[in-house]
């Protein structure tokens, strides 16, 4: 790896003067409340979540379920662990397990990976980074066959898929109306609910603005 990718794949470690577990399992077994994911022996800080990043993550994980339930393809949303890689261990907003997995009831991090993880893009440069970078390399390295980019502000979906090579390869992008996704027989997001869902819960920009003038 050249420096570059080295350094744009260094977290930044959460507050300093906070003990941090020095191991995987530590870490996985930290009190649920507990925020953070586990890079290279530090607990690194996650983003902080608006109401419109888990107004996408809960339409996500609905519909998600429905379509896996009958499949036996389990979901899970944000606090499950997934050990990606030696030394590094991250909370994926989402992430959807193949028919058949099976887990131990008291585990609290998987070494299975999920068929596919879904991550709701925040707006700060580190989440951007984390997400677009960081990452989808360890993803693809963990055996994530499909990785989906979803970027709020914008309202774009990226779809990635891996190939027999470990690489991603671009599987497309849809902003609107009724998307069937390579891989997925049978699930159709759709894309205009959600933006109407998400603008039915939100407040319109405009009037977010005037309330923080307000405030000042």
């Amino acid at each position: 790896m050249n420096a570059a990718a080295a350094e744009a794949l260094t977290a930044d470690p959460i507050a300093p003067g906070r003990a941090s577990p020095k191991t995987l399992d530590a870490w996985a077994n930290m009190d649920e409340d507990e925020p953070g994911e586990f890079v290279d022996g530090n607990v690194v800080e996650e983003e902080v979540p608006s109401y419109l990043h888990e107004s996408v993550v809960s339409w996500l994980v609905r519909t998600l379920g429905i379509w896996g339930a009958p499949r036996g393809c389990p979901v899970f949303g944000s606090e499950a662990k997934l050990r990606v890689m030696r030394g590094r261990g991250r909370k994926a907003d989402v992430c959807m397990f193949a028919s058949g997995t099976r887990f131990r009831g008291q585990d609290a991090i998987s070494r299975k990976p999920p068929m596919l993880i879904v991550e709701v893009v925040s707006r700060s440069p580190r989440d951007v980074k984390r997400d677009r970078l960081e990452k989808r390399h360890e993803y693809a390295r963990f055996g994530v066959k499909h990785y989906w980019l979803v970027d709020p502000d914008a309202r774009v979906f990226e779809f990635l898929s891996l190939d027999a090579d470990g690489r991603w390869v671009d599987a497309g992008a849809a902003s609107d109306g009724k998307v069937e996704v390579a891989g997925f027989d049978g699930l159709v997001l759709d894309l205009d609910q959600l933006w109407a869902e998400v603008d039915m819960i939100l407040e319109p920009a405009e009037e977010d603005e005037i309330i923080e003038n307000d405030d000042m």
